[in-house]
């Protein structure tokens, strides 16, 4: 199999929160550079070492980096999106750059080439009972299936993800004519677009990545959704109440295909979006972690309804 080495540069404060992320997005091996652990160790040899390679040396002055590596298929290219993603959303809330450049750089593949080349990895495919999934690139057409059209670009959102893949088919066992949905982290927009298409009346998609926003509008455009009925957010309801007021109202579903640690945050946004007897839909969760969200989430008073788990992911529905 080939691999991309992705190289992510950060801080000596950033190692840690940018490992549990990227094992929420389920990279669970890491290669870490840091000056500050190779300089300790350095004052703490005791007189034990007589020769130090010379790379080795180098590290003294290095650029604080986590080196992942993403294999060559639709899963490598789902998360680097999702990589991709992480790292935007982090940038716009670190005014203080306390976790450096958060830069991702590519070893095995030119970034710039990346948007076309991992296009060869999503092809169309079928998804519930009801759905059929495909890039505009491709030519497809399926008479007794809806066909939603999606473009991710740079934001995460295919479909072929495990994670997406399981809200879409709880979306599309849940749809009913006329809902309003909510769909928190849109990323592609490929949740609440497939929601009108299956039924819904309008929808509403936030982002705290403007790229995804505009991304989400183009997708909704794609599928000859009209502005009055998909209306998209920029920004981060968690620090912006005045962008949480601008969303409010009582929705019939919630999405949100996040991770386990900003799930867990909104648990009170849920409930306050939310209608009484509405569906709440949460994915994003590393098996690992299932339990520690799902308790998080029944705490507010929703109640547990069904959990499908696929190769290491899970995703949950709930009503309250």
């Amino acid at each position: 199999m080939e691999w991309t080495e992705v190289s992510i540069y950060t801080t000596a404060e950033g190692i840690e929160i940018l490992c549990s992320k990227l094992m929420d997005i389920g990279i669970k091996g890491f290669v870490i550079k840091d000056s500050g652990d190779f300089n300790e160790f350095l004052q703490n040899k005791n007189g034990q070492w007589d020769y130090i390679d010379e790379d080795l040396m180098g590290l003294a002055d290095c650029e604080t980096s986590i080196t992942v590596y993403l294999p060559c298929n639709n899963q490598g290219a789902d998360m680097l999106l999702a990589v991709k993603s992480m790292l935007s959303e982090m940038k716009s809330i670190d005014s203080e750059d306390i976790y450096g450049r958060l830069e991702a750089e590519f070893s095995s593949i030119r970034e710039e080439d990346w948007a076309n080349n991992w296009k060869q990895y999503f092809k169309p495919f079928k998804v519930g009972k009801n759905l059929a999934v495909k890039p505009s690139w491709e030519n497809y057409s399926d008479k007794e299936r809806i066909v939603l059209e999606i473009d991710p670009a740079s934001s995460f959102g295919t479909g072929q993800h495990h994670t997406t893949r399981l809200c879409l088919e709880f979306l599309d066992e849940c749809i009913k004519k006329g809902d309003t949905v909510l769909d928190m982290g849109c990323g592609s927009g490929i949740l609440s677009i497939a929601s009108i298409l299956l039924g819904a009346d309008n929808a509403s998609a936030v982002d705290i990545e403007e790229n995804a926003v505009a991304a989400a509008k183009e997708n909704a455009h794609k599928n000859n959704i009209p502005d009055e009925k998909y209306r998209t957010f920029f920004g981060n309801i968690l620090c912006d109440e005045s962008l949480a007021e601008k969303i409010d109202g009582k929705y019939d579903i919630i999405t949100a295909n996040i991770v386990a640690d900003v799930l867990i945050a909104m648990k009170d946004y849920f409930v306050r979006y939310l209608k009484t007897g509405g569906i709440l839909i949460v994915s994003g969760i590393i098996e690992e972690r299932m339990e520690e969200v799902l308790k998080a989430i029944e705490s507010v008073g929703f109640i547990r309804q069904n959990i499908n788990i696929k190769e290491g992911w899970a995703a949950a529905q709930f009503t309250i």
